[in-house]
């Protein structure tokens, strides 16, 4: 098993800001309203974000599986093009702000800070995604099932199929799958952001980032780096927004030990 230095590990944790890769080009991508605020007041608030989310992607090449609008935050599938992520978000808010200010008679940012995106790296994490995505409405209360929200990608599976790429997640499951998994409730937490601003991490992702940082495949191994390289590893998955429920059953260690 390879072990970093702990000088080492100090250089990964101020580091932390930088993305993490997808193996697949996938990403599940989450904005919010600045301040917590509503974005979307009417339809055609909703109706001008997707007209130029599918003007970008045009521009970009890029592949949208899913998406779901909520009024105040935003849910994406998004899987890289000709062009990355970074560029993909710029022409989009630089043109979606310069048209919401307009028609508000504001000024300045409309969504909160940078964009929250998870690497999607396997088909049972796409395939929970996109039902987290659709099941979005339903968890708030809004709906009672996927397909009577009108601002998710889930009836373009059905009935038409706009801009968003469809085929991948048919080939993948089937019509009558599909219809099946998104009339269960979804098991795991997904990207998500609270009041109090947390960002939830589901377990398939904190498993991932546990392997990938401390380069431990159990905790049995975790157990045998020396306490303060555990706690300098503790406070990185702390830093990746990992629970402590996440990170006792991932390492073995104490939620006293966490805290310390």
């Amino acid at each position: 098993m390879r072990r970093i230095m702990l000088s080492s590990l100090r250089v990964i944790i101020v580091a932390r800001q930088k993305r993490i890769k997808s193996e697949t080009g996938i990403y599940h991508i989450m904005l919010r309203g600045i301040n917590k605020q509503q974005v979307f007041f009417d339809d055609e608030d909703y109706i001008q974000f997707l007209h130029i989310l599918s003007k970008v992607k045009t521009l970009n090449g890029f592949k949208l599986h899913s998406y779901c609008l909520m009024s105040n935050h935003i849910h994406l599938l998004i899987q890289e093009g000709n062009e990355p992520l970074e560029l993909i978000f710029k022409r989009l808010g630089d043109r979606f702000i310069y048209w919401y200010n307009l028609k508000y008679k504001r000024t300045g940012p409309v969504f909160q800070g940078r964009y929250k995106s998870v690497p999607v790296n396997d088909d049972e994490y796409f395939i929970s995604v996109m039902k987290y995505i659709h099941q979005n409405p339903v968890k708030a209360g809004i709906v009672e099932s996927c397909g009577e929200y009108k601002y998710s990608s889930y009836n373009e599976y059905y009935k038409w199929a706009s801009f968003v790429d469809t085929a991948f997640a048919m080939e993948l499951i089937g019509e009558n799958e599909f219809e099946r998994i998104h009339n269960e409730p979804c098991a795991e937490q997904h990207l998500d952001i609270q009041e109090n601003e947390a960002i939830r991490i589901s377990d398939t992702e904190a498993k991932r980032l546990f392997e990938e940082h401390t380069h431990c495949m159990s905790a049995d191994e975790f157990q045998k780096y020396p306490k303060d390289m555990q706690r300098a590893y503790v406070n990185l998955l702390r830093a990746e927004n990992l629970s402590e429920r996440q990170i006792c059953r991932l390492t073995d260690v104490t939620r006293w030990f966490i805290r310390s």
